[in-house]
């Protein structure tokens, strides 16, 4: 699976928007998310936009700071969903630089509750 089958650049050319349902169950948390059709997203911030699932479940939780069942998620949560993601896709040398860059600098609503 390419998460570009999945996905569309905007018209802006800089966003992404969702235009099939994409689900990602983590097994860690036994925990459901979910990227709806019409849902827009950024990219990779701050790196490459590569051939992952990651970036668009992390979005999500740190753009909601929920998981799809209402729990909240902490930032540690959603940085350790993106690495379990990127080594599930083969990437082991990101699962580790990117879950360290985003639990350092990212999180958004996730990290509202709290750092770990």
């Amino acid at each position: 699976m390419t998460i570009f089958n999945y996905i569309e650049p905007c018209s802006d050319g800089r966003n992404y928007i969702i235009h099939k349902t994409m689900c990602y169950y983590s097994q860690r948390y036994s925990k459901l998310i979910v990227a709806r059709v019409g849902d827009v997203f950024d990219g990779a911030t701050g790196a490459f936009d590569i051939d992952t699932r990651a970036w668009i479940f992390h979005d999500i939780l740190c753009r909601d700071g929920f998981f799809n069942d209402g729990t909240p998620c902490t930032n540690w949560q959603a940085s350790l969903v993106l690495k379990d993601i990127l080594a599930e896709d083969g990437k082991w040398f990101r699962q580790y630089t990117w879950f360290a860059a985003t639990w350092i600098f990212g999180g958004g609503r996730a990290r509202d509750n709290g750092l770990f």
